[in-house]
């Protein structure tokens, strides 16, 4: 396949094409994004402009090279094997990545794609079934009903809850957290969030993708096929084995309380136990301690027992702020800073 060809097998709602042309002019009757994305994908130019989330600083935007995008869409095709024919759905916005991407597969290897809107609730008038889609946390929670309609699910753009993650293990469907950024052009690893056959279970690299850490203990990425440069995360990470590893937490939230390290995100798993509002911990100046950990909940003042939490000494915030709603990104990302900016202390 070239940048000017698509696969043969090839459906968008249903409908085949002939030609690049005759899809085009099909998707000049569907949104401004969907249409200038294929448009900007049929060009002659090697790389594409895409924006990131925001949802870690300022979004911003990239060029990515449609060669490595393509080689993406082969290497989760592989993993998951996904080949011509495939029913998939696409109910992410197309305007990032994860939405890109899910139309870039369908265009490649050949899949049978549906598009809904990109609502909180994907799956709401949804009747038909599919053997393959990609999620935010948000439209899982919200399609737990509805999840046997769809045989492989992706979920990224978020962590995906202990309570919530509780609700999947009954599901046939497969279910898995994915780990990546726009630099990597969606994801790189893998993780099952039910049906285990070992547990714990790890984050599993695709084909052709090497890991280490660096200094501070963060995730680096060689990923040649999809990246020209080796990617330097901010993700604290533990090495399992060259191919699997265990997330920790984001290396620009971790919190030093009087000389202890705290992984924000390490001290949310367990407190998901117990809250079931939006939440998230934070570190804010302390005279003594140098930061002190504080607790956010999206929501009405309520009392919070965290003895059920199991949090070690350290783990066990000082203090604990109510805020009406979180601030968000527009792909319904939690941007923690500027939601911390509201709180009254």
């Amino acid at each position: 396949m070239t940048n000017l060809s698509f696969h043969k097998d090839f459906k968008l709602n249903g409908n085949s094409f002939s030609t690049v042309n005759e899809l085009l002019s099909f998707s000049d009757d569907m949104s401004d994004e969907f249409s200038f994305f294929l448009r900007d994908w049929f060009t002659e130019s090697n790389t594409i402009s895409v924006q990131t989330s925001g949802s870690t600083g300022s979004p911003k935007l990239i060029l990515l090279e449609k060669q490595q995008m393509i080689n993406s869409a082969l290497a989760t095709g592989f993993f998951f094997n996904l080949r011509e024919k495939t029913q998939s759905l696409l109910c992410l916005p197309i305007e990032y990545i994860a939405g890109k991407m899910m139309l870039v597969r369908a265009l490649t290897l050949g899949w049978h794609l549906d598009l809904v809107n990109s609502s909180s609730n994907p799956l709401k008038d949804v009747s038909k079934e599919y053997d393959f889609s990609a999620m935010v946390p948000l439209q899982l929670e919200n399609s737990i009903n509805k999840l046997h309609q769809i045989k492989k699910l992706i979920v990224g753009g978020g962590v995906v809850s202990n309570q919530l993650q509780e609700k999947l293990q009954p599901l046939e469907s497969e279910i898995f957290a994915t780990y990546g950024m726009t630099e990597t052009i969606t994801h790189i690893a893998i993780k099952k969030l039910n049906n285990f056959a070992v547990y714990p279970n790890f984050y599993n690299t695709l084909p052709s993708i090497q890991i280490y850490k660096d200094e501070r203990n963060c995730l680096v990425i060689r990923a040649p096929k999809v990246s020209n440069d080796v990617v330097f995360t901010n993700d604290v990470v533990a090495l399992v084995s060259d191919t699997e590893f265990e997330w920790l937490g984001r290396f620009d939230n971790v919190i030093n309380s009087g000389g202890v390290k705290l992984h924000p995100e390490k001290i949310e798993k367990k407190l998901s136990k117990i809250i079931k509002e939006r939440f998230f911990v934070a570190g804010i100046p302390h005279k003594k301690l140098g930061q002190q950990l504080i607790l956010i909940i999206e929501g009405k003042k309520s009392e919070i027992n965290f003895n059920d939490a199991n949090l070690l000494k350290y783990e066990t915030p000082k203090q604990i702020f109510f805020i009406d709603r979180f601030v968000e990104t527009e792909t319904k990302k939690i941007q923690r800073k500027k939601t911390l900016n509201l709180v009254e202390f």
